[in-house]
Formats: structure tokens, sequence, C-alpha cells
């Protein structure tokens, strides 16, 4: 057994406590920049962790950026200084998992003010919990490691603007800048696994609202109206084929649209429409490809169905690439590889999705390093790919964001360890 592994063996928490932690966050989710509740949970939890520890010096601070919260471990040097993430806010996502502990709760959205229902369906309570858990472990073994933690809750991850909002706000006014940030995610693998990998992580994600211009009217005079519905409907068609016939097979990129809005009675032509669009790229030169094409779509079908205006196109959020360090990622390797064994993936699968954790690091120019873990009960994925091979798994599998999203409460260890190893990797004594 490694070191790094001894120490994670002997001081890691009960995990009890923390698995009701985890249960109490997943059911008093809060969406972004609204994460005061689960702020205050993070401040209070620490407050009382580091009154057991009362000889490492740490300090908490709170309301960086809206609701982030920092906290630092301070144990016989200033240096190496780690900085460690987890993400706080929930999604506006009705939970349909039927859990004893599901969400109930509903908030009104920032953007739009309407009553939004609000469930955890992206894993942040478990990097929460297991974050936390993660610091009882690293107070616990202060004797076998030296340097500085900082404990990083961000809010507003899923807009892509909570690491941007923490650095603008002062977060590196109020702690160390850290020589390197480690950052983790839950995801539909399995239960008991864990991976990182080098170079490309996470596409990068742009997002924007496309306002489509008509002229509204009677729908029984159409020849008198310019219906922002059927310009809305031919820009959809369109926009798939852009990731179909202009991007290179061996690249990947990504266009959806998430909403449509126009129209309030089925008797009336709107005046316009409203789309939602998504786009996913992994190499610089593909996003900027298919960005512009999604511009060249939308004024040219609105310029095609004789709108009176020229569509208005709007970001609305912008994650960037996220990018794991190979040096750092190595460092990471040889602790995961040394503790986790056979469940330890060090080519794990690059996201799908995206992920702001970098701009933590990027922002100072440090280098970050990222891993993921799985939740997904294990002898429902054996099961599944006995029965239908990859397509049942695909099919059968809840992923993030679904509302049927429901990690095992066992996966709670592997995330507690991964945060811990992940600093121990660079603190730990020799």
């Amino acid at each position: 057994m490694s070191k790094i592994s001894q120490i994670i063996t002997a001081h890691r928490p009960a995990l009890a406590p923390y698995e009701e932690l985890y249960k109490h966050l997943h059911q008093t989710p809060e969406l972004s920049f609204q994460e005061r509740e689960t702020a205050g949970k993070m401040r209070d939890h620490l407050s009382a962790l580091f009154a057991r520890f009362p000889h490492l010096s740490t300090a908490i601070h709170t309301d960086i950026g809206g609701h982030g919260l920092a906290a630092t471990i301070r144990n016989e040097a200033d240096t190496p200084i780690v900085l460690l993430r987890a993400d706080m806010d929930g999604l506006p996502v009705k939970e349909a998992t039927e859990l004893p502990y599901a969400s109930t709760k509903t908030m009104r959205a920032l953007d739009t003010g309407a009553e939004k229902p609000v469930m955890h369906a992206c894993g942040h309570d478990m990097h929460m919990a297991a974050l936390l858990a993660a610091a009882e472990l690293l107070c616990a073994a202060a004797a076998e490691w030296t340097g500085t933690v900082v404990l990083c809750f961000q809010p507003a991850e899923e807009l892509g603007k909570g690491a941007q909002a923490m650095v603008e706000g002062g977060l590196y006014d109020r702690v160390p800048v850290p020589d390197v940030v480690v950052g983790g995610h839950i995801m539909f693998q399995k239960a008991g696994t864990i991976g990182t990998r080098r170079g490309l992580v996470a596409s990068a994600a742009d997002s924007y609202n496309l306002t489509i211009h008509g002229r509204g009217g009677h729908a029984s005079q159409p020849h008198r109206t310019c219906d922002p519905i059927v310009t809305a409907a031919h820009t959809i068609t369109r926009l798939q084929t852009i990731a179909a016939r202009e991007v290179d097979p061996q690249d990947a990129a990504v266009v959806s649209v998430g909403y449509i809005r126009a129209g309030d009675a089925v008797n009336i032509i709107p005046a316009s429409a409203d789309l939602g669009i998504d786009v996913r790229a992994f190499l610089p030169a593909t996003r900027a490809r298919v960005l512009a094409a999604v511009r060249r779509v939308v004024d040219a079908e609105s310029l095609a169905a004789g709108a009176p205006r020229v569509p208005a196109l709007v970001e609305t959020r912008t994650f960037p690439f996220l990018v794991n360090d190979e040096i750092a990622t190595a460092a990471v390797e040889d602790a995961f590889a040394a503790h986790f064994g056979a469940d330890y993936d060090p080519d794990a699968p690059r996201l799908g999705g995206s992920e702001d954790c970098g701009i933590l690091a990027t922002s100072v120019g440090k280098p970050g390093v990222f891993f993921t873990w799985g939740g997904t009960d294990p002898e429902l994925w054996d099961r599944l790919e006995r029965e239908g091979g990859e397509d049942a798994v695909r099919e059968g599998v809840p992923i993030n964001h679904s509302p049927f999203f429901a990690p095992k409460l066992e996966a709670l260890r592997y995330g507690i360890d991964g945060y811990a190893g992940g600093a121990l990797a660079f603190l730990a004594k020799a």
C-alpha cells in the first residue's frame, strides 16, 4: 500500500454522517447565483470542523462572486498550495427519482422570474459532501502533509459564470494563489470507478438566445404575415446540418436547440420566436467554424423568409475548453493508480459537457487537474450490459441532467478519496 493510500485509509472519516449530509443537500438544491442556504451549510460545517483542529491555521471567506465560499487550511508551511473545488448549484429540473430524499423544491428563476422546480441533477450535492469529508480527512491527517489547502465552493457552474465571478469577486485577494487546482465530477459511469486524462478533458460551449422577427397577425391571413414559427422550423433543421456536413467526421461538434418559445394562442401568428441554441466543440478552429456557421444560417433563413428585421443572436453563457496539465496530472495519476488500483482509468473518456473549473487555474496562470468518478449502480449497469450491450446501457442508465439522475451513496467514498488523493499528490511528506 502506498504512503498516500495509507494516509487516506487511516484518516477517512465515517461515511454515514456525510451520506446524511449528501441527502440533505440533495433535498434542498438552489439555482445558480441563489445558493445562499447551501453556502451557509458549507460555512457552518467548516466552522464546526475547524473548531476540532485548533492547532491548524484555518480561515473561512464568504460571499465571493455571489455566494461563493473559500476556506484555507495552513499546515506547517505556506506552500505548496492546492485548491480543491466543488460546485454548489442545482438545475431547473423536476426530480423523478422517487427517492425518499428527493427534492420537491421550487425557486424563482433570476432570468425570467418564473417559479421553477429545482434538482441536483448533475451531482453537485455529491461534490460538496465529498469535499467536506476530504477536508476532515486532511485535517485529521495533518501530521502526514505540509502546505496549504484551499477549499473552494463555487456558485453558478451551470451557467458557466461562477468561477469567473469568484475570480472577479476577489477570490485571490482573500486566499493565496494555488500552485495547482484540482476539481472533480461524478458522472453516469459505473460506481467504483475513477479516472483522469491528460490534455483536453471537456468541450468548450457557447449558448445563445436567438430571436427571429416576423410580422404577426390572424392565422386565417398568413399571406399578410411573416410567420416566425415557420422560419424557426427551417432554422432548426438547417442548424442540424452544420455538425453533419461542415465538420470533419474525425472531429466532433454538437449544435442543439434546447427551447422554442413563440405565441400564446392557436389562431394568432406571433411577431417573434425565440430559440435556445447550444454549441459544443473540442478544437478551437472547429469552435470558430461552427459559430460562424450558426451566424450564417440564422441570418440566411430570416432573409429567405422575408423577415422584416435581422434576427438577434445574443450570447447567454460560454465555457472555455477544460485542459488537464500534463505534469500535474502525472502526479495525480501516480497517487490514484497506487490507491485505486484497477478501479482507476488514466485515460478516461472526454466529457461531452463543459466545465468552468479551469478558470480558477488559468486566470492566474496555474495548472489544473480534473478527475471524474462513477455514480451508477454497478448491478444495474452489469445487468443492462448482459441483456442488451451498450445500447441497453445507453438507454437504461440515467445521465447527468436527467430527472432520474441519482448516484449511489457508495460513490461518495471515491469522491472523498479523489479530492484527498489529489491534494496529497502534491502535499504529502516524503
